[in-house]
């Protein structure tokens, strides 16, 4: 048995979370060799008592390895440890990180610039828009937009950023074999393909009042900031702000009708220092510095010339329309015939690319 097995296996057992296996990994060493403990040894771990002792050195009867092993297997996804170099470097950053992800899909060092994007099942029209809309353009700037995987905004997150051609990551309350809801079956496929699917349960694990807070937890732990578009006032899109809180991670929330007892949650975020987002400049402009040189173009200043950058056909048509004199973006939609939504996306990735910048007014100008 490696040490992956191991801590597949520990995973399994009830008792044992990742602060008692730290705690058993710097007494006995490997996981390998906790699970060939005594149960002397074990309990004589900070930490670990007759109930956790007893499930560790009996663990071959309570847990089917071999079972879980073909089940990986057939279902074609893969175990990411925390010793791994694809563990999501600022989910390691929480206290209490997960032991282990299983993951159906892929996993990219492109993730550590991810967003994530929350709200009620129960939503509305102006929910599923909004955050179809803030998915879109971040997906398709390049940041990774992270979910829940549920119905309602968290569905329609996802969707966006599938639909601005970017990469999304479901994090599930349940096994990795289950879909839930049912209806989103088709969407979890096309995740594994343009994201991935991931959760710290085992296989057939269903969900509960304990495993969608640990959920959040995640979803809070492995991005920049969490936005929520969506909630009422007992939603558990505001458990995950306030994991992404407790993370020192920046909270955004978006601003709803005052009669809309669905936006409460957003409203009371707002009062309470979350940052009012009305788009995706607004999200942006809070990590800015936090993203890597090797994401942006360097300036004419540091290189001496213009920056070579590719741009989509959108964005050189938009490009082509401004000026070093300020333009409306009114009068950018009405001369490109493009629909509004090409011409904002285009402007926010031209933006990124710093080749234009934003006045007040929604006015534009070349930076070049």
């Amino acid at each position: 048995m490696d040490d992956k097995e191991a801590l597949i296996a520990l995973n399994m057992i009830a008792h044992i979370g990742p602060i008692r296996l730290r705690n058993l990994q710097d007494r006995l060493g490997s996981p390998a060799a906790i699970l060939s403990a005594s149960k002397d040894q074990l309990l004589n771990v900070p930490g670990i008592g007759e109930a956790a002792a007893d499930a560790i050195a009996g663990w071959e009867s309570g847990v089917d390895l071999a079972g879980e092993l073909r089940r990986i297997r057939e279902f074609e996804c893969h175990i990411v440890t925390w010793q791994d170099e694809n563990y999501p470097p600022l989910l390691k950053q929480i206290y209490d990180p997960p032991i282990l992800l299983y993951v159906k899909g892929t996993l990219t060092p492109r993730d550590k610039n991810s967003v994530a994007i929350v709200g009620s099942r129960q939503t509305t029209h102006y929910g599923i828009n909004v955050a179809r809309k803030l998915a879109y353009q971040l997906g398709y700037i390049g940041v990774t937009v992270v979910s829940g995987g549920a119905r309602g905004i968290d569905t329609a997150a996802h969707q966006g950023a599938l639909n601005g051609k970017g990469r999304t990551i479901a994090v599930l309350g349940t096994g990795i074999n289950i879909v839930f809801p049912s209806e989103n079956a088709t969407l979890f496929q096309k995740l594994s393909e343009n994201g991935a699917i991931i959760t710290q349960f085992p296989f057939n694990r269903p969900a509960d009042k304990q495993t969608f807070p640990i959920r959040n937890r995640i979803v809070a732990g492995m991005t920049l900031g969490t936005v929520v578009v969506e909630a009422n006032l007992t939603s558990g899109a505001l458990i995950t702000a306030n994991f992404a809180n407790e993370a020192g991670r920046q909270v955004f929330a978006v601003p709803g009708s005052i009669d809309s007892p669905r936006s409460k949650g957003c409203h009371s975020l707002i009062k309470n220092g979350a940052k009012l987002c009305e788009g995706a400049e607004d999200i942006l402009s809070e990590f800015e510095y936090l993203f890597p040189a090797s994401n942006k173009p360097p300036s004419a200043a540091e290189t001496g010339v213009l920056p070579a950058l590719e741009l989509s056909e959108t964005e050189q048509l938009v490009y082509a329309l401004l000026s070093h004199e300020e333009t409306s973006i009114d009068d950018i939609i009405q001369k490109s015939g493009l629909p509004v939504s090409a011409v904002s996306v285009a402007l926010l990735s031209l933006e990124m690319k710093r080749l234009v910048r934003q006045l007040p007014g929604r006015r534009y100008i070349k930076n070049q």
